[in-house]
């Protein structure tokens, strides 16, 4: 699933913008949801869930300790 979501951690990755996380939540929730970009009754939903995910992959890139990388 999501093959063309990258690994936005060390050490595949040495530097990780906001716009790259945003990218892999909003790859995802075209995944899950079935639409590249969703009809106008559905775009409010569909932009809070690319919100929400990107702030739980910021949370969850924060809080891992990659062994040997210190």
């Amino acid at each position: 699933m999501c093959r063309s979501i990258k690994t936005l951690r060390p050490p595949y990755t040495e530097s990780v913008t906001e716009d790259d996380v945003r990218a892999a939540a909003l790859q995802y929730v075209r995944k899950i949801s079935g639409f590249r970009a969703p009809a106008a009754h559905n775009a409010e939903a569909f932009d809070r869930a690319v919100e929400a995910i990107t702030r739980a992959s910021e949370e969850l890139l924060e809080a891992l300790e990659v062994r040997g990388s210190r």
